[in-house]
């Protein structure tokens, strides 16, 4: 399970995030949902690493040993199971795909120099593709690869920030079936940045919603109502 308890960051000193408080627990897809610009994306750059919180705890409870990860460098955190899907996908455009899912190797803490099956029994297209170059891509097919790179590392932890931007329905489900499979055959802890209501409402099974760098409600995706999407959501 991953936790953070009264998270803040600044950039240059002014407020991006304010006070933050959240639990992820495992064999549960969490939702943090929110408008643009209100604090989400930065939130998960300080939970894996790639900016450093002000003040506040992340605290990773692995096998029952709470870990405070708060001050670790990504890499670190990155070797503890934490794996990380970023807006916009990040891969790289003139690698292959097998080049850029051998990227993910780094992440293992098992020695594993090979690519493991399962990626390509969660994404079979991906076999087919190996020695294409990732920006050769569609967009869809682009985010499966980054997802695929993220669980080549072996995470027990998949965070994943708006995999559905921009992808095409059948993919989007496909996605969403895959992070099913992964909290309910694994036990993962999946934690998904997403804007898309209906897919939340699917495959989630908690939200939190921010605002102005704070949470402002949270709760079963049951209860996603009409009134919090038009309240915090709707543009």
């Amino acid at each position: 399970m991953l936790s953070i308890t009264n998270l803040n960051f600044s950039y240059s000193g002014v407020k991006a995030i304010t006070n933050v408080s959240m639990t992820f627990p495992p064999e549960h897809i969490t939702c943090v949902m929110g408008r643009n610009g209100v604090g989400k994306t930065t939130l998960m750059r300080n939970i894996v690493g790639l900016l450093r919180a002000d003040s506040g705890n992340i605290v990773l409870d692995d096998n029952h040993a709470d870990r405070v990860i708060t001050r670790l460098p990504a890499s670190k955190r990155a070797k503890l199971g934490l794996g990380y899907v970023p807006q916009g996908r990040m891969i790289f455009p003139k690698l292959t795909v097998e080049e850029n899912l051998k990227v993910g190797l780094q992440a293992r803490t098992d020695g594993m120099k090979k690519i493991p099956d399962e990626v390509y029994d969660l994404f079979p297209i991906l076999r087919d593709f190996l020695s294409r170059k990732g920006g050769d891509l569609s967009g869809g097919q682009q985010q499966q690869l980054a997802i695929a790179r993220a669980m080549v590392g072996d995470p027990k932890i998949l965070i994943l920030d708006e995999p559905t931007e921009g992808i095409q329905p059948n993919i989007i489900q496909r996605i969403g079936e895959v992070l099913m499979q992964l909290v309910t055959e694994r036990g993962m802890t999946v934690i998904l940045v997403e804007q898309y209501v209906e897919f939340v409402r699917e495959f989630g099974h908690r939200f939190y919603i921010m605002n102005r760098g704070r949470v402002v409600t949270d709760g079963d995706t049951e209860g996603l109502t009409a009134d919090l999407v038009h309240q915090y959501l709707s543009v």
